[in-house]
């Protein structure tokens, strides 16, 4: 197949190039690789936006190129042309026809249209653009005043196919953002029972003794509501999570008064670090209400979050009635002073999310057992391409 057998030679082109040491393209065959692995990328850039009209049209000059023909068109997923490049838009509607049978599932469709003048249209050639398990998204239809052979109907096809692995990888990314909205959509419904009904009750309780202090209760939740609940992103900067770990805390002391002592340690260059919305909060939430809430006395939370050269380390720490690690290992699970069992809030969550973003190297660590209180350590580059708050 002509592009398969184009990238092949590239691969090989590349590492003979690499063997012989920088030095210019100087052959027609390196010059002709080089060229078509450029087009390609060019291609592939808006694509993996998904099909569209705006992708579609950015991409179909340079799927032309590749395929070689005088015009190209592309269509959705109904048959509707999205863009036309080239001559000969007055083929349009007979794209339309040629989409829908190819639709329909004919592999390929091949018509030969005679325009008259001085040039004869001599066929149009609809390869459906198919993705397994998903189906046909869209249609490339190439135009050409020569008779097609079997070389550049196997360029069309792998022009499609190549086309076809981009818009799959669209998808792809919309399904990985559509996941990490869901996973941020389900620590929020798990904020929502743990703790939002004891800080309504915390306020309630200062109403009538306090109401300017429960005046400051109700301003602290209803900004912790707001940035909890926002829409913008799928990432924030340490500083603002760290701003919202202390209204969450602010209504705690309230609650629990001098029993709850915090200690916060941040070092002022990592406070511009991105991490995932909602990744540092839930670690919070955990030492008070498993690490504290269960023993009578009360006791002590440390946050950190320190410069580690290419890194930022970041880690929760109480000194509760701890757990033990096999039941950690078993799914992030905790026992209560009074026996009762369930699942830490939203930590698998974190770190499946943490692990999503920046690889599995930088997934939660837990330090804990029974008696001994718990550390919760996160690490989070300090730059990485692509993500941004």
């Amino acid at each position: 197949m002509w592009f398969a057998v184009i990238v092949a030679f590239a691969v090989v082109a590349i590492a003979v190039i690499s063997l012989r040491g920088r030095r210019a393209l100087t052959t027609p065959e390196e010059r002709a690789v080089h060229s078509t692995l450029h087009t390609a990328s060019l291609a592939a850039r808006p694509l993996r936006q998904g099909l569209g009209a705006e992708s579609a049209a950015e991409a179909a000059p340079h799927l032309r190129a590749l395929t070689g023909t005088d015009a190209l068109g592309v269509s959705d997923s109904d048959g509707e042309l999205l863009t036309w490049n080239g001559p000969y838009e007055e083929l349009s509607e007979l794209f339309h026809q040629a989409a829908r049978r190819a639709i329909d599932g004919e592999r390929r469709v091949l018509l030969a249209y005679p325009l008259g003048g001085d040039h004869a249209v001599r066929a149009l050639i609809a390869q459906p653009l198919l993705i397994e398990d998903v189906g046909v998204v869209g249609v490339l239809g190439a135009v050409t005043t020569n008779v097609p052979g079997p070389g550049m109907l196997g360029a069309i096809a792998e022009v499609a196919r190549y086309a076809c692995g981009q818009i799959e990888l669209a998808e792809l990314d919309a399904s990985r953002a559509r996941l990490d909205r869901a996973e941020v959509r389900a620590l929020r419904a798990q904020i929502s029972p743990h703790f939002i009904y004891n800080a309504l009750g915390t306020i309630a309780s200062f109403v009538r003794t306090d109401p300017d202090r429960a005046r400051e209760l109700v301003l602290e939740f209803a900004d912790f509501t707001r940035y909890s609940f926002r829409t913008a992103g799928e990432f924030t900067v340490l500083a603002d999570e760290l701003r919202n770990i202390d209204r969450y805390l602010t209504l705690e002391r309230a609650r629990f008064g001098d029993t709850l002592q915090v200690t916060l340690q941040v070092a002022p260059e990592v406070l511009g670090v991105a991490l995932p919305f909602l990744a540092l909060q839930p670690l919070v939430e955990n030492a008070v209400r498993h690490g504290l809430a269960g023993n009578p006395g009360g006791g002590s939370i440390t946050i950190v979050a320190a410069d580690e050269g290419t890194d930022c380390l970041i880690s929760v720490e109480d000194d509760g009635v701890g757990m033990d690690p096999e039941l950690l290992r078993a799914g992030f699970p905790s026992t209560d002073s009074d026996g009762s069992t369930h699942a830490h809030v939203g930590l698998s969550n974190v770190d499946d999310r943490l692990r999503a973003a920046f690889g599995n190297d930088y997934g939660l660590v837990v330090d804990t057992a029974p008696g001994s209180g718990t550390k919760v350590s996160m690490r989070v580059p300090k730059f990485k391409a692509g993500i941004r708050a």
